[in-house]
């Protein structure tokens, strides 16, 4: 359920897909040259197919993701540079949460 009273800034989906199309573009070049060399004449095969769309649930879910992936990196950052005194984020205490912050996700 959303919530309308305290809305939140998020991502834009467009921007999401439009960083996946740009992967999956990357991929597939990648699996086309590796293939080409061994596959010299060979039409693409169905399973080397790359998608190029992604439903829209899944794009607010991975926008919803990022989001809360970040705003949780922030609080951490934050905790860091309270305790150290600061009163701003630096990139070293990205650094620092960095690590746990990607076993948590």
């Amino acid at each position: 359920m959303e919530s309308t009273s305290n809305p939140s800034p998020s991502f834009d989906p467009d921007l999401i897909h439009a960083i996946y199309k740009h992967v999956w573009r990357k991929k597939a070049a990648e699996l086309e040259k590796n293939n080409g060399a061994s596959d010299v004449g060979a039409g693409p095969s169905r399973k080397n197919v790359i998608p190029s769309g992604a439903n829209a649930n899944a794009l607010k879910l991975s926008c919803e993701l990022l989001r809360q992936f970040v705003v949780e990196a922030v609080q951490r950052a934050a905790s860091i540079a309270e305790a150290e005194g600061a009163t701003t984020i630096a990139p070293t205490h990205l650094e620092r949460i960095l690590p746990q912050l990607l076993l948590d996700f």
